[in-house]
């Protein structure tokens, strides 16, 4: 069904909370034959006002699953970014922290039903949202390579609602809307407003937040309305880890110089984190208006990456291995050998004659050799001179986001509306990297670093138009048409030099570029862009009473790839007074973005050896990767059957049961990393890619796998009053399978076991919430079902992450009718998912990394967190 059009019900209640959810045109008309105008008012506050004992939280009038989540749901919880607050009121909707994966720790991305993060379609008052500039090159497996919107710019002061469809929907909004839709409503009062203040800290004592908050809605003449939000956010980072094993021997070996723990496993610091947002409307006469709404965010964060080692990291200090019979055997077998430390010759005639075969031993700071013929030789140069206890960068960088959206809406004659928009929006990330450097520079390398930036930008132009027709239904035939025009562009810019300069270390074995994440080379710089055009048309009428039908086919067409058309059908059935049966089949598609199939980058990983190597991310046409088995990007292609029941039942208890089937081929994300061979090097360096010596492995972008995930979507609400107060009851229940039914050698079977497993399969919260005169309780009880995780993407599994359960509680007071004052706590009894203690040839995981939990647990790694907050309403 194209819920856009879900107008068209005899019951007003119905017509008012689906249009409200998805309307292509806010001024469509409303048909219903019985209806007076205070009744349409009546009912249309009952469904505005969500989250009210009058409304319930899915769309019981809709052919497809839609909930509704007032901004109140989303301040009574302990999350503060609205990623995490997503999680707590959506089931299917599914994240987790990102400690230490690149530029996953910027911005999370984030799942619904079981997809990718660019596969769900984001907007912003119905407008299409634009993406953000990060690629997660590292997304955990089911997420890697995805380049959706960053939807954590958006503050929860700004909302009046959130809306979530849960169907296919590529035939009615285009492209990226296979797992679904998420439209954000902005506040749209005239008057009041509100400022809260928040602080919060975890059981542990550490990640420390503070956060800031207002809205104010003020009046734009006697016929407008503007309102302004704004937040500002600060937070601690926190550390769950273990001494790595390896950091661990260097300090028994005498090394003072080691951190203890060498790797933070943690929550990245949110250095600040600002978010503004305005929405403004006016009347320009009886039947039409002119609307206005944008935001500015930025946000700077700063995460830990892995612990470089002393002895051996590769490109820093390696040397390579000397061949000996350590065990006397007389056979010189795999593994036996001596630590050589990298030395290098700083004379530039390589006359320093610098040893090559110092052997570190336990603690090379204490090897007479490194002493005497490295340490006080000024010719000679070793990085433990600068760095004796190896290192570990930090890395992060500053998001910043815009957008502005103008337009105007209206009726016509002969019962025609109208909407024109103009869509303006960009996202930029520009990279940072700390405590590192650049190892061909030697002594002379700086320690901090800009490695590059990325903009993605994007304008849209949409025509709209809706007519009924009255063909001799039940009701007229509601027919919806537009235009859209959307142009983007991914831009990326140069780092400073040194983080990608070729210093005259380089030929002698040191790594070249900031190390952790080299910058990207001015050679390497660049802006692509392209446009698409598009057509729709949508159709909907109840056929009789009680069965309604609805249809939409959308043709795209793409400058860089070429041309789709995909369609939907769907129906709602009416089939008891209290029972309904509803259910959609739609086809859709996602875009390759201009990022996955251009981006470059270079970034730390585990390799598929389980050591630490330098990955190179190239286009699927460079040469290489096609010798590799690149090619051009093509469009993932889905469909997907959506059937359910919806009851609603005279004493109050409303319940919604939903199954979904959604079959996606040539699905989009990088390869596994693929190991470069010597030719393979040189074939990079012939083509002018001069740091390629530093590459261990590289990935691109591939169309290489089919899935089908398949799920059920329950909710159920009933209030009733007990105890002298009124309490609702809540229920959201989500099971969610993927199995991939196609790979090609170029993903791994732990990446193909973390597409099918890495989510829980089972995910449900049930909530009570009781308010009595001044006071409000609230419990939640949150279940999340075992996961696999391949820990450190390294091939080394930890079978089974166990099902947790957590419980959030809230108390709150109003000590006027102005000001409010709350105290809860997220995670209350401080669970923690399945310690890391396998045993991996005599450390425990956790020991390999100084991971101390599953760093993907659905739950997190960090704990109880507690929190207070004081909201001041005028």
């Amino acid at each position: 069904m194209n819920t856009t059009l879900s107008l068209l019900t005899k019951n007003v209640r119905g017509v008012l909370a689906a249009s409200a959810a998805f309307s292509v045109m806010a001024a469509a008309p409303v048909y219903a034959q019985e209806a007076e105008e205070s009744a349409k008012a009546e009912d249309f506050e009952q469904i505005a006002v969500v989250g009210s004992r009058a409304a319930p939280r899915s769309v019981a009038d809709s052919a497809v699953p839609i909930d509704i989540i007032s901004d109140e749901e989303f301040k009574q919880q302990g999350a503060t970014d609205m990623v995490s607050m997503m999680q707590t009121v959506v089931p299917s909707f599914n994240v987790n922290d990102q400690p230490i994966n690149d530029a996953s720790t910027l911005v999370r991305p984030a799942n619904l039903r079981g997809m990718a993060s660019d596969h769900t379609l984001v907007l912003v008052n119905g407008k299409r949202r634009h993406r953000s500039a990060v690629i997660t090159f590292l997304g955990g497996g089911l997420s890697d390579g995805a380049q959706g919107p960053d939807i954590s710019v958006i503050p929860a002061a700004a909302l009046k609602q959130v809306e979530v469809l849960r169907d296919g929907a590529a035939a009615q909004y285009g492209s990226d809307a296979i797992a679904g839709v998420i439209n954000f409503v902005l506040n749209d009062a005239s008057e009041g407003g509100t400022f809260e203040a928040r602080y919060g800290s975890y059981y542990e004592g550490d990640g420390d937040m503070i956060q800031m908050s207002g809205n104010v809605g003020l009046p734009l003449s006697d016929k407008g309305f503007i309102n302004l939000s704004a937040e500002y956010r600060t937070a601690d980072d926190t550390s769950r880890s273990v001494q790595r094993a390896d950091a661990a021997a260097l300090i028994a070996a005498g090394n003072p110089f080691v951190a203890d723990p060498a790797q933070i496993w943690g929550s990245p610091e949110i250095k600040h984190d600002i978010k503004l947002f305005a929405n403004a409307g006016i009347e320009l006469s009886a039947t039409s208006e002119a609307y206005m709404f944008g935001n500015y965010a930025e946000r700077e964060v700063e995460g830990g990456f892995y612990f470089r080692n002393p002895h051996n990291r590769g490109g820093v200090n390696d040397g390579g291995i000397d061949p000996a019979d350590r065990n006397g055997d007389g056979v010189i077998e795999e593994g036996e050998g001596y630590q050589l430390l990298l030395v290098g010759d700083l004379t530039g005639d390589m006359s320093g004659n610098c040893p090559t075969d110092i052997r570190v031993g336990d603690n090379v700071l204490e090897n007479p050799r490194y002493i005497n013929e490295v340490q006080n030789n000024p010719d000679c140069w070793a990085f433990n001179e600068m760095l004796p206890g190896g290192f570990t960068p930090r890395f992060g960088g500053t998001v910043t986001d815009m957008s502005l959206v103008f337009g105007t809406k209206g009726e016509l004659d002969h019962d025609i509306t109208y909407d024109v928009s103009l869509n303006l929006g960009q996202n930029e990330v520009d990279f940072a990297i700390s405590n590192t450097i650049n190892p061909s520079l030697g002594p002379d390398t700086p320690t901090e670093f800009s490695p590059g930036r990325y903009t993605q930008s994007e304008q849209t132009l949409d025509i709209d138009f809706t007519k009924p027709f009255d063909v001799g239904l039940y009701e007229p035939l509601f027919v919806a048409t537009g235009f859209q025009y959307r142009n983007e562009s991914y831009e990326s810019f140069a780092g400073d030099t040194a983080s990608y300069e070729i210093g005259p270390l380089a030929t002698q074995g040191f790594g070249i570029g900031s190390n952790g994440f080299p910058g990207l080379a001015a050679n390497s710089q660049g802006r692509v862009s392209r446009n698409n055009i598009a057509l729709y048309i949508d159709a909907e009428a109840y056929i009789t009473e009680t069965f309604m039908l609805a249809g939409a086919l959308r043709y795209e067409d793409f400058s860089d790839f070429g041309d789709t058309t995909k369609g939907k059908i769907a129906f709602r059935w009416q089939a008891l007074e209290n029972i309904a049966f509803r259910g959609a089949f739609s086809t859709g598609f996602k875009a390759p973005t201009l990022g996955q199939s251009n981006v470059r980058n270079v970034t730390t990983a585990f390799g598929t050896g389980g050591e630490l190597i330098d990955r190179a991310t190239l286009p699927p046409t460079d040469p290489v990767s096609q010798l590799k088995g690149g090619e051009q990007l093509t469009p993932e292609e889905s469909e997907s059957i959506t059937f359910g029941v919806v009851a609603d039942f005279d004493n109050g208890l409303f319940i919604t049961a939903d199954y979904y089937n959604i079959e996606l081929t040539d699905r989009i994300s990088t390869a596994s990393g693929i190991e470069l061979t010597d030719e393979d090097i040189a074939a990079l360096l012939a083509q002018g890619v001069n740091d390629a010596s530093s590459f261990q492995e590289i990935s691109f972008f591939t169309n290489d796998f089919d899935t089908t995930t398949e799920g059920v979507d329950v909710v159920a609400n009933y209030s009733m009053e007990m105890m002298g107060g009124e309490t609702k009851f809540s229920l959201a229940y989500n099971w969610t399978s993927t199995e991939v039914d196609r790979a090609s050698e170029n993903i791994s079977p732990e990446r193909i076991r973390m597409l099918e497993d890495n989510l829980p399969a089972v995910r449900y919260s049930a909530t009570a919430n009781h308010t009595n005169g001044d006071w409000r309780f609230l419990a939640r009880m949150n279940y999340y079902g075992s996961i696999f995780e391949d820990h450190l993407d390294s091939a080394l599994p930890i079978d089974k992450v166990g099902s947790e359960i957590t419980f959030d509680f809230e108390v709150a007071y109003n000590f006027t009718e102005e000001f409010t004052v709350t105290v809860g706590a997220k995670n209350a009894f401080d669970e923690y998912p399945d310690e890391n203690n396998t045993d991996a040839g005599g450390i425990t995981y956790a020991q390999i990394a100084g991971s101390a939990y599953p760093t993907t647990s659905p739950i997190g790694i960090n704990g109880g967190f507690y929190y207070l907050r004081g909201v001041y309403t005028f």
